[in-house]
């Protein structure tokens, strides 16, 4: 099978450019840059090779570098943003700080004629984000793109085939980021594309029926996408020897328990345990305000009730988890830095009472998820459900978590979820958040002094970036008069119009 490797120095889209490979039809791995010599890269037979960017400057010693002999192995290389730095810096061109005028965001970009911008018009959107660029060409190369203040915007040797641009063709920002890839794969590698998500299925349950072989299993359910996908890829694997244990924390949608069980019981014939813990969660969280507090409360929460539940079924070797790519990159990968610590991961606590954790999906995004739900033959309803976060409402509900304040979040996200799913509104994710501020507001000629609620809806394809969904006023209206008019103690509702970044798609 045709590869193509995809070298990690640390930044927050590395497992982006492999999924826009993947879905190019060329299988992508990812490696972090110390784990892997350019001999070996030469010896697994890639068909070329991208190095990702990252949070660093090349020119710091403890930055993280890679050997030269790259440059000289005869594969195709490609550089993105620090990867497109380090490719200079290796070859003996330098680089340098902007001294006042850095680059985030969208930005226009010229560039000219070469292989890699193979049906790209001459000037085009891209999206930045850096402050070093390339202040001198090595020897060999030439500048094939530049903006207003980058004037090495890309650059290549086109006679050893190595490449590198200083934006990212990766995020759906920039205009024709999927034609440079799309160049570089087909026009430079010489990829084929045969490769499909079926592929990742076969592999991925030949893989964890030969590791788990013999062994008990327990699996993390919480009845989103995620998990769901997780249980059921899991289930192929093992079959009989997976439990899924359903942790009720309290902290679900409207009717989400009652849900999860009925579906998980008939639909799959799989072996459930529903834990109604509500009390139990809301007593250690009781007085936490601090956001990654409450994660990582709530993920040792999990934890220690699957160790539970695995010591009254007997002996269980492994915990299998719904952990999705988003989830590890914003609690932090390598070198990425941690935005925020997601319960399944950076939320585990150091010592648990597990052989090992499994996680089937840990290097898909959402979209990919759902693909292979669909290929396991989950029902389309079921796939294609809002995303919901392993903390629940509790990532919803900015300060002090009670039962009170989850009931009145409860009802206000399930009237905000039914007029938008009425109107048919098309939004990636949409939800309701609980605010710590009251305001002053009139109801029947009296005074009250009430709760604010924020509605959030995102458009998104990967949730790495996301834009606010234009929802027609009316809907808006509509929901914010019957969450005033149905639901006690919300006297005020506002509409989130942020996008990501600067903010994330939850409030916490």
């Amino acid at each position: 099978m045709e590869k193509i490797l995809v070298l990690d120095f640390g930044g927050q889209y590395n497992l982006l450019i492999a999924r826009r490979v993947r879905e190019l039809g060329v299988f992508a791995e990812i490696k972090p840059y110390n784990k892997i010599s350019p001999a070996e890269i030469k010896a697994e037979n890639y068909k070329g090779v991208i190095f990702t960017g990252g949070p660093n400057s090349v020119y710091e010693e403890q930055s993280p570098h890679y050997s030269p002999e790259i440059l000289n192995i005869g594969i195709p290389l490609l550089g993105i943003c620090y990867g497109h730095q380090l490719i200079a810096y290796m070859a003996g061109g330098e680089i340098i700080s902007a001294e006042s005028i850095s680059e985030y965001g969208k930005t226009d970009v010229k560039v000219s004629s070469c292989r890699l911008f193979e049906n790209v018009p001459e000037i085009s959107v891209c999206w930045m984000s850096h402050t070093d660029f390339v202040s001198r060409l090595p020897d060999g190369f030439e500048a094939t793109a530049f903006t207003e203040n980058c004037p090495c915007a890309a650059m290549s040797d086109e006679k050893r085939n190595i490449y590198g641009v200083q934006f990212h063709p990766e995020v759906t920002h920039t205009e024709y980021g999927k034609t440079v890839l799309y160049n570089f794969l087909f026009g430079i590698c010489g990829c084929k594309g045969d490769w499909k998500m079926d592929d990742f299925i076969e592999k991925t349950v030949a893989e964890y029926r030969e590791k788990l072989k013999g062994k008990r299993v327990l699996c993390a359910l919480s009845g989103g996408v995620d998990s769901s996908v997780a249980a059921v890829l899991m289930h192929r694997a093992v079959g009989d020897d997976l439990v899924c244990v359903f942790v009720d924390h309290g902290l679900l949608r409207k009717n989400e328990g009652d849900d999860v069980e009925r579906i998980f019981r008939g639909k799959f014939n799989m072996k459930l345990i529903r834990v109604n813990a509500e009390s139990r969660f809301l007593a250690k969280l009781e007085g936490v305000t601090e956001p990654e507090k409450k994660r990582r409360i709530i993920g040792e929460e999990f934890i220690r009730v699957f160790e539970e539940e695995s010591r009254s079924l007997g002996k269980v070797d492994y915990l299998v988890q719904g952990t999705i790519y988003p989830d590890v990159v914003e609690s932090g990968r390598g070198d990425a830095s941690t935005i925020k610590s997601h319960h399944n991961v950076g939320g585990l606590p150091s010592v648990i009472d597990f052989e090992g954790i499994a996680e089937p999906l840990r290097e898909l995004f959402k979209d990919e998820v759902r693909a292979v739900g669909l290929k396991l033959g989950i029902p389309e309803y079921l796939v294609m459900r809002q995303p919901f976060p392993g903390p629940g409402l509790a990532v919803r509900i900015i300060g002090e978590i009670t039962k009170d304040k989850a009931d009145t979040l409860r009802e206000a996200d399930a009237i905000f979820r039914e007029e938008l799913e009425k109107a048919k509104v098309v939004s990636s994710q949409y939800f309701a958040v609980l605010t710590d501020t009251r305001s002053v507001g009139v109801m029947g000629d009296a005074r009250t002094y009430g709760h604010t609620v924020a509605l959030r809806a995102v458009t998104t394809d990967d949730f790495m970036t996301a834009d606010w969904t234009r929802v027609p006023f009316d809907v808006l209206e509509a929901a914010s008069r019957r969450i005033t008019n149905e639901v006690k103690s919300i006297n005020r509702v506002v509409y989130d119009i942020t996008s990501k970044p600067p903010a994330t798609v939850e409030w916490e």
